[in-house]
């Protein structure tokens, strides 16, 4: 599986220039089985990536626009009465795809960003009564624009802790700038894209996931960053079990994408500011951000071994 990855993270770079940290973050995130949310301007390639990804893994796609009057049953589907048979007849939402991107989902309404709470955790629908599965594999990627800017509707705390890594791109390099602007559009190498695993692939990859190993050490560093976090002053409030048993998760598929099949602290570290860094908020601030500051805290401040 070694090569195939590599091959995935090296197209994907074709499309997305000068971000390979970023991508290969959010190969981790897929084959963790998590979801992932992208926060930055409008511009800075979060639809590209999401494109580029379904593509190169092959799976199927769809896009939700969220707006201000985007209503549940936009993203679940509605049961329409059909005269023919005299019953209602379900039409699934764009939610029923293997990778569906929730783009700017913070300008829609919390009635409706709280629609992917079930098909996130779960993999999952209920609606009208009647429980309906999702594809396998399932993943979200969710973008949102800074809260700085208007329109907007702060992620709740529960909203933010579905998605196990929150990633910001960010602006190009000059010279990964200048290779955009003299080469060919986005649209178009996008569309040279081609499927380098298969579903099956992708599902054998994410089940050897949890088969990578992590030694008693490892984990022991692991309880040690998530205790600190709820023992310091610094924090108002620690981090949860979902978000340990997620860093373990990231750091395996992290390990697995540097061919090894161990995990090792450095494998941790890389993937902390991803994974923990939307769960952190400052004692001074609860309300704010302060996650980056927080994790590099945690980074300086807790031993390895």
């Amino acid at each position: 599986m070694k090569d195939v990855l590599k091959q995935a993270m090296d197209a994907i770079n074709q499309v997305l220039l000068g971000k390979p940290q970023a991508v290969k973050l959010a190969m981790a995130c897929i084959m963790a089985r998590g979801h992932l949310l992208i926060e930055d301007l409008p511009g800075m390639g979060k639809t590209t990536l999401s494109q580029a990804l379904a593509r190169v893994m092959g799976m199927s796609y769809q896009r939700i626009q969220f707006t201000s009057d985007l209503l549940p049953g936009d993203i679940l589907g509605t049961s329409v009465f059909d005269r023919e048979s005299g019953s209602f007849v379900f039409h699934p939402g764009p939610i029923f795809s293997e990778l569906v991107l929730a783009d700017e989902i913070n300008r829609a309404t919390p009635k409706s960003q709280s629609a992917l709470l079930e098909a996130m955790e779960e993999g999952q629908v209920t609606i009208d009564g009647a429980t309906r599965p999702l594809p396998d594999p399932f993943f979200v990627i969710a973008t949102q624009n800074p809260a700085t800017q208007g329109g907007t509707f702060t992620l709740p705390e529960s909203q933010l802790d579905r998605f196990l890594m929150r990633l910001s791109l960010g602006y190009p390099a000059p010279a990964a700038e200048k290779m955009l602007l003299l080469g060919e559009t986005g649209r178009a190498r996008l569309d040279a894209l081609q499927p380098v695993l298969t579903r099956q692939q992708l599902r054998t990859i994410q089940s050897l996931v949890p088969r990578v190993t992590a030694s008693e050490a490892v984990v022991e560093y692991i309880l040690r960053l998530v205790t600190r976090t709820r023992e310091s002053q610094q924090c108002a409030y620690g981090l949860s079990p979902r978000a340990s048993l997620g860093l373990l998760a990231a750091a395996r598929a992290w390990a697995m994408l540097e061919s090894r099949a161990y995990v090792i602290p450095e494998d941790v570290q890389a993937v902390l500011p991803a994974v923990v860094g939307h769960r952190l908020r400052a004692s001074e601030d609860p309300a704010g951000h302060g996650g980056g500051s927080l994790v590099q805290r945690l980074l300086s401040e807790v031993a390895a071994v």
